[in-house]
């Protein structure tokens, strides 16, 4: 067999013309894997033929100098040709055979011992036409695809990681003209008794944005309005009668002003007619009680009170704790800026804590017990004017002397006997919130809420919900834009717009109340789109602690965009509006950016309780170019897309337990056990973000169920901080100020100043004790954190 081989190998030679290198394999020096059909004689002499056959295409098609050099240079005596290179002859891994083992290692026919046979020449130049025509459909389809993807809508998921270029892409659809149009179209609705037309334009414009199930939510409630008839105040001594704004008892003035006189009340105050001294209580402060009560018997006598320093709420239950029977409540013109004159403005208040009074605690749905609390008080309370103060004190107006301001004071030795008479009605009444959603992509189940309100029917006629309605659908428009081309945020975000908020934020607390415990688990952040304009100078965001870094990045990156960058303060201070029972309730962590005046904003706290008449034409006077209220919707919007689309929250730890250490500050007594608790929970805090945070945030150490855990985490922070009672009007969670001129916890302001007339101090230590356990909780908290990751960590290793 070996001679008929080297004879035939001879004769091709011969016919060729050509040298060929022919180098034959002894059994004993293959490979151990070689197959056994590789010494069958017959396949053998087949494929001699073959390589005869491609030889002489070879010559005919012009390539007579193809040779393998590897072959022909090849020593067949040499030693290391028994050595066969084992790695270069395992078959090919790859899809595409030995054609691509071949490009890949140029030098394997030269570490392959044993010539190539000739039909493998043939399988090459087969393959090679296989692969040229693959190569061609693979580009064809590659068109196709490219031309599909930018012609139809991309389904592409969120990618997890953060993205401000595709925030940008969102956020640069909002324009101030499209916000101006809503403006005034929804300005043209306020005027109908119902609410429900304003209801239904706005679930229309929502749906046709294509916000999905968008639906209505009514709640049967209780509210207190105002009677056909306006109270009055009378002068003893005069018989003269007045109507709140201060202008005389008459039909032709009713006539003139009567939406004015009507809505200027106290929403929930006790009705009927009381004649009494007034007395002039200032700003009802702990101390001006103590120096009243010292010198006057005001056992049912009428307060003349101002509002402002502290929450309304908490002052009248001061006053009734001391006895008092009614109430003047006016605004000193002192404490507004110079550019405002509110000398006849009235304006409306609420004595609602928050939610429906008639089922407090609990949603407001049929079958529901409902309590008989037509006033929430025994006090007559009645808002008026600080023309009508004036004439009470016999004093033309507020003076100025020398450009400053005097004050409205009731002289001490001068007696004023008046006669108020507050009317109102109680009458149950449907509230209709409107709310939609963008289902999340990856958690739906986590809820980013954003709230803004529309005009209840009955209430005062501002307009300051036409701008928080406007602000929100534009919003809305920007972001579907993106959604309809296949985006969806990671985190599911929920439009509410509240209606009840004048009377007490009835339509967020009944909505709060009905899925408290759906909320409880699953709401992330709320940002409030409440009164985003109550000027034009300042932008002011509120933020809880744990988001200020975001606002201040957001707000830095937005001056970078402007000509103008006015230095912002970002503080946690107690705020207007529906975010109250997120707040307070939920623990969850809020923002919120509006406009002030400067010179308010240095004024006293809490006159933004009063709701005044606010016209259309007064905000367009602010922004007529609707570019602030451009601002705020970017801004809001670039919080919301973050918080939804963030991998990790984007909340600071170390922030809360910093803003602890720092309400703990300065001379305060009986503060050694918080400040040693402060400094364990910034240790958790610490431990707990560069532990978890940190590694976290890159990429590359991500793990779905560490984010899933950390996350949790995140969101719940705040709920240690609520504590089970808090004096009237101040909030639940004490994470927040009073106001920013107060740097401390408010409820141990509230306690030092109730004891200090006072032997025992069982209030200060009920306070104390409440402030120490929310610090400890918090530092349980972010320490159990820590002990299950390191947990689920060690279980893994």
């Amino acid at each position: 067999m070996k001679i008929l081989k080297e004879w035939l190998c001879l004769q091709m030679e011969k016919r060729s013309g050509k040298k060929m290198a022919y180098q034959k394999v002894n059994a004993d020096q293959r490979a151990p894997g070689h197959s056994q059909y590789l010494d069958n004689d017959d396949l053998q002499a087949t494929a001699l033929d073959l390589e005869w056959d491609m030889e002489k295409e070879l010559e005919e098609s012009g390539f007579d100098q193809f040779q393998l050099d590897s072959a022909e240079n090849q020593n067949l005596g040499h030693s290391e040709t028994i050595d066969l290179d084992l790695d270069s002859i395992q078959p090919a891994t790859s899809p595409k055979g030995r054609f691509q083992r071949l490009q890949e290692e140029s030098d394997y026919i030269t570490h392959y011992t044993r010539s190539a046979p000739k039909s493998n020449r043939c399988n090459f130049c087969h393959l090679l036409k296989i692969l040229c025509i693959a190569t061609i459909l693979f580009i064809f389809g590659i068109l196709i695809g490219y031309y599909v993807h930018t012609n139809c809508p991309s389904d592409t998921p969120s990618s997890g990681t953060v993205d401000p270029q595709l925030y940008q892409e969102i956020l640069k659809t909002i324009q101030a003209e499209d916000i101006k149009k809503s403006f005034r179209n929804l300005v043209q609705l306020y005027k109908s008794e119902d609410d429900m037309e304003i209801s239904k334009k706005i679930k229309t414009q929502w749906t046709s944005l294509g916000l999905e199930d968008v639906q209505f939510v009514n709640y049967s409630v209780l509210l207190n309005l105002p009677d056909p008839s306006p109270s009055t105040v009378t002068l003893s001594s005069s018989g003269q009668c007045f109507h709140p704004n201060g202008q005389p008892c008459s039909e032709e003035a009713r006539k003139d002003s009567s939406q004015d006189l009507l809505y200027s009340y106290a929403a929930y105050s006790a009705r009927g007619i009381l004649k009494a001294e007034v007395i002039d209580v200032s700003y009802g402060m702990a101390d001006d009680l103590k120096r009243i009560r010292k010198i006057k018997n005001v056992t049912n006598q009428i307060a003349l009170l101002k509002l402002g320093k502290l929450p309304l709420l908490y002052k009248l239950s001061l006053l009734e704790k001391a006895g008092f029977g009614g109430v003047l409540l006016y605004i000193d013109p002192c404490d507004l800026p110079k550019t405002v004159n509110p000398s006849h403005d009235t304006f409306m208040v609420s004595l609602n804590p928050g939610g429906d009074p008639s089922t407090p605690g609990y949603p407001s749905v049929d079958g529901s017990f409902r309590q008989s609390r037509s006033n929430l008080t025994s006090l007559l309370v009645q808002p008026i004017s600080a023309s009508l103060v004036a004439k009470l004190i016999s004093s033309p107006k507020a003076g100025t002397k020398n450009d400053a301001c005097s004050p409205l004071e009731l002289p001490n030795n001068e007696v004023r006997v008046i006669s108020m008479q507050v009317q109102t009605v109680t009458k149950l009444k449907t509230v209709t919130n409107v709310v939609g959603y963008v289902m999340g992509l990856t958690s739906p189940d986590r809820y980013i809420i954003v709230g803004s309100h529309h005009h209840t029917a009955h209430s005062y006629n501002g307009q300051e919900w036409a701008s928080s309605t406007a602000i929100i659908t534009a919003f809305i428009r920007a972001l579907m834009s993106k959604v309809k081309r296949g985006w969806r945020p990671d985190r599911t975000i929920v439009f509410c717009s509240w209606g009840g908020t004048a009377f007490g934020n009835i339509g967020s607390y009944e909505w709060g109340e009905d899925f408290k415990k759906v909320l409880q688990k699953n709401v992330v952040a709320y940002i409030s789109i409440h009164s985003p304009l109550r000027g034009n100078s300042s932008l002011h965001p509120v933020a809880s602690p744990s988001l200020q870094q975001l606002v201040v990045e957001k707000n830095n990156f937005n001056c970078t965009r402007r000509a103008q960058c006015p230095e912002t303060n970002i503080s946690s201070i107690q705020i207007q509006g529906d975010a109250d029972y997120f707040i307070n309730h939920l623990g969850v962590p809020i923002v919120q950016f509006a406009y002030e005046d400067i010179k308010a904003l240095e004024g006293p706290s809490f006159l933004s309780e009063a709701l005044f008449s606010t016209r259309a034409t007064k905000i367009e006077e602010m922004d007529p170019s609707f570019n602030l209220h451009e601002t705020i919707t970017k801004l809001s919007g670039e919080v919301i897309l973050q918080i939804a689309n963030e991998p990790v929250l984007p909340f600071n730890a170390i922030d809360i337990a910093l803003e602890v250490q720092n309400n703990l500050k300065g001379d305060q007594p009986n503060t050694h056990q918080l400040l040693a608790m402060a400094s364990r929970l910034r240790e958790s805090a610490e431990l707990f973000q560069s532990d978890e945070m940190r590694p976290a945030n890159d990429p590359k150490e991500r793990a779905s169920n560490r984010i899933r855990m950390l996350n949790d985490i995140l969101q719940d922070m705040e709920k240690s901080f609520l504590v089970k009672q808090a004096p009237p009007g101040f909030y639940r969670n004490i994470l927040y100020h009073l106001d920013e001129k107060t740097s401390r916890f408010s409820i141990l302001v509230e306690a030092w100043e109730h004891c200090k007339p006072l032997a025992s101090n069982e209030t200060l230590q009920e306070a104390l004790s409440e402030v120490l356990n929310s610090i400890n909780s918090a530092q349980v908290y972010f320490k159990a954190g820590l002990d299950v990751f390191r947990s689920v960590l060690n279980g893994k290793n």
